[in-house]
């Protein structure tokens, strides 16, 4: 795995702030990434000077390099995904999501939201750990096994459990579907599949809710993901599925 560099990383920082905040001043960011305000600026004003943030009255938003940036792919992914999330989250009552691998972290790049009272709300745009969420799980069970071990060294640290977290990707990878039964928030249960086109993962769908509701549901979500999964993937590589 590739070592942290902290410029880049205070620099991403900012970016994904502000970008889960619709803006943010300077010292907002200073203290959000645990940096010295001096540098923060810098940093900041280098980011106006080539448009990937815009300034006003002291606010910082993201500007327009941003966009000009983003593939093609990214916006047709968020489209194809949407019909399938909504249908999911209105068959199951529970949240659904898409996640997207960002370097070695999980991200949700879109939910349709439960409409209980009582639900599960998807984190967007924040970057979440691999492990041990269902989604992430996915993601990690597809990377090759010695950067997957070397991530999971990094949050498991005793043996036994180190083993039976790399039996689980084995397990994942073999069966396309992972689970999280409360190993991230005690109340919340989820299962995920990936979106495969040619071969490769492009994106997660999981859906997640409340235990009490879910638990015994999850293996007829699990059954519900693999034609989501499919359709997303159909409509990406420009099918339509009977």
């Amino acid at each position: 795995m590739p070592k942290e560099h902290r410029t880049v990383s205070r620099v991403t920082g900012i970016l994904e702030y502000v970008s889960r905040h619709g803006g943010a001043r300077v010292q907002e960011l200073a203290d959000a990434l645990g940096a010295p305000k001096s540098s923060v600026f810098g940093l900041v004003k280098g980011l106006v000077s080539t448009g990937y943030l815009v300034e006003e009255r002291g606010v910082h938003r993201l500007g327009p390099a941003l966009g000009s940036l983003l593939p093609r792919a990214a916006q047709d992914l968020a489209g194809a995904a949407l019909p399938t999330l909504e249908a999911l989250r209105d068959h199951f009552g529970e949240t659904a999501m898409l996640g997207t691998a960002v370097g070695d972290s999980l991200v949700y790049a879109s939910a349709a939201e439960s409409q209980q009272l009582i639900r599960y709300s998807a984190p967007l745009r924040t970057r979440r750990p691999l492990y041990p969420p269902s989604a992430g799980k996915v993601l990690l069970a597809h990377r090759p096994r010695t950067w997957s071990d070397a991530y999971l060294r990094t949050l498991v640290h005793d043996p036994a459990d180190f083993e039976a977290a790399r039996d689980e990707l084995t397990q994942v990878r073999a069966t396309g579907v992972a689970f999280n039964r409360g190993e991230t928030l005690p109340d919340v249960t989820a299962a995920a599949r990936p979106v495969l086109v040619g071969g490769e993962v492009r994106a997660v769908i999981a859906v997640a809710g409340p235990t009490p509701r879910t638990a015994e549901r999850l293996l007829d979500i699990a059954d519900a993901l693999v034609e989501a999964v499919d359709s997303v993937a159909a409509r990406l590589d420009g099918r339509e599925l009977g």
